[in-house]
């Protein structure tokens, strides 16, 4: 005779679509193996772990491509195999390309970093906190649940405080990831509230079951829901270094190794991006009259903050170079809050979504570029100053001309064409949604931003005080600047194929 219990401990089992899942899963094992590898490998051939990082990484980003035939679900609700805690679909593999790639350009970046840094930084630990930080990234676009959100922002996050900090007897380090840290933990409490706010009063964290029943709480509980909105944006503005919780950027960037700098310039705004596309518009799409307006001064707050800043960095200052990219990086972020605000007023949200993942796109490429010229002139520069790349042309013409390259991108002027074109499209959508007061004030931030990169492009091709400096440059270092700088020139030879690419069926 069978038991009660059988049938629904049967119920609760259900197949795992490994296929699915494996982007982050072989990141995830990669680091395990990594880690235990540490313990047998000779101190003179730690550059295999290196080496096995950068193939673990290619590999999760490959296995994206079986992926692209249609949109495959796991870990669904027993009975309703529409609401699912992970989901492959058209946005979950955009938003995992650029994690994905971007960790492999910044595990490329950190295998000649770590060679430089004099056993600095402990190999085995950095690479394992690199992959578990990118298998976090890379599964918080699929969390279609609020508690698979957490912890995936949580497992991409807590490694990444351990990076900045990694540095033997660095008190900058030290100090930089204090900052890191305790910003990020106030962010986790405070959405950690909003979510519970939020459960209370549906009694679900499934997203879209979240999205149904909260239009129709009972009036008890509207209050409740209201500040439950209100506190998980407020923890996601802290994860997108959305002014005023900015605070820790620059420090951080500064004392972080300048690899991780890279990657929570990149990776870390995808992954606060993503989060907050899938709570606002997966999730609460309802209430987008409150979080459309709070977006929408957001994003003003961000850029303008962001590009003021970047313009009073002195170039004679110590780390001036990583400090004007660390504010342009929250200027940047402020555009690419406008089109998550104009899904608030627009007819197709999705459309809109659409502008902030093609420029994120556009982003990632050339900022890890710029890190990475700026990684090569710091071997040499350890201050990594805008004044130490005068005459930068005359020792090392090809990355200069890659670096005026991604600064033009980024500032949106030809022959940056991918910049210009993702600006224009986020422009658009605010126009579209009806928010031209915001498209002004990105257009105002847009001019501003002229000024401080094309004051550093000019200053590639100066003359160089006293005699160029030749940079020897590392394969690994070389393969970073290459890919980037291929990857920006074909996307402003067809920037179509961005907007082609992440316009489609993106939920």
């Amino acid at each position: 005779m069978s038991s009660p219990a059988q049938p629904l401990a049967a119920s609760l089992v259900q197949s795992v679509d490994w296929l699915a899942i494996a982007p982050p899963t072989i990141a995830a094992v990669v680091g395990l193996v990594v880690l235990v590898a540490d313990l047998f490998v000779a101190e003179h051939r730690k550059t295999l772990l290196g080496w096995t990082s950068v193939a673990g990484l290619a590999v999760a980003t490959l296995m994206l491509l079986p992926l692209l035939d249609g949109d495959r679900s796991t870990f669904c609700l027993t009975g309703d195999a529409t609401v699912c805690s992970y989901t492959a679909d058209r946005f979950t593999l955009v938003i995992q390309f650029l994690v994905l790639g971007g960790a492999l350009l910044t595990a490329l970046l950190s295998v000649t970093a770590l060679k430089d840094g004099r056993k600095e930084l402990p190999e085995g630990e950095y690479w394992f906190l690199l992959l578990s930080s990118a298998a976090g990234a890379a599964l918080l676009p699929a969390s279609r649940d609020l508690a698979t959100l957490i912890v995936a922002l949580e497992v991409a996050s807590l490694p990444a405080f351990a990076l900045v900090g990694l540095k033997y007897g660095d008190r900058k380090s030290s100090e930089a990831a204090l900052k890191f840290f305790l910003s990020s933990v106030t962010a986790t409490a405070v959405s950690l509230m909003g979510i519970s706010f939020v459960y209370a009063s549906t009694g679900t964290l499934y997203l879209t079951q979240v999205a149904d029943r909260i239009q129709n709480v009972d009036g008890q509980l509207h209050t409740l829901a209201q500040t439950g909105v209100v506190l998980t944006l407020v923890g996601f503005a802290f994860k997108t270094a959305a002014v005023p919780f900015h605070f820790w950027v620059p420090d951080t960037y500064v004392g972080a190794p300048l690899p991780i700098a890279a990657y929570l310039s990149v990776i870390g705004k995808a992954v606060g991006f993503s989060g907050l596309i899938l709570v606002t518009v997966v999730a609460l799409p309802s209430y987008a009259d409150l979080w459309g307006p709070a977006l929408a001064a957001l994003a003003a707050l961000t850029m303008t903050v962001g590009n003021v800043g970047a313009l009073r960095q002195q170039a004679t200052r110590a780390y001036s170079a990583v400090r004007l990219l660390a504010w342009s990086s929250v200027g940047q972020a402020g555009y690419l809050l406008v089109p998550i605000a104009a899904a608030a007023y627009s007819g197709d949200a999705e459309k809109s979504v659409g502008s902030t993942v093609a420029y994120a796109l556009m982003y990632g490429a050339v900022n890890l570029g710029a890190f990475a010229v700026a990684a090569l002139v710091g071997r040499t520069k350890s201050l990594n100053r805008v004044a130490d790349y005068r005459g930068l042309y005359a020792s090392s013409p090809l990355s200069a001309l890659l670096l005026a390259f991604f600064l033009l991108c980024l500032a949106g002027l030809p022959p940056g064409i991918i910049g210009l074109f993702a600006k224009v499209t986020v422009f658009a959508a605010a126009v579209d949604a009806g928010l031209g007061w915001l498209a002004v004030i990105m257009a105002v931030n847009v001019v501003i931003a002229l000024f401080y990169y094309l004051q550093w492009t000019t200053l590639l091709f100066r003359a160089p005080e006293g005699e160029p400096e030749k940079h020897r440059v590392p394969a690994p270092l070389t393969a970073a600047i290459a890919l980037t700088g291929v990857l920006g020139i074909v996307l402003s030879g067809a920037p179509q194929l961005v907007l082609r690419f992440t316009d489609t069926a993106l939920f």
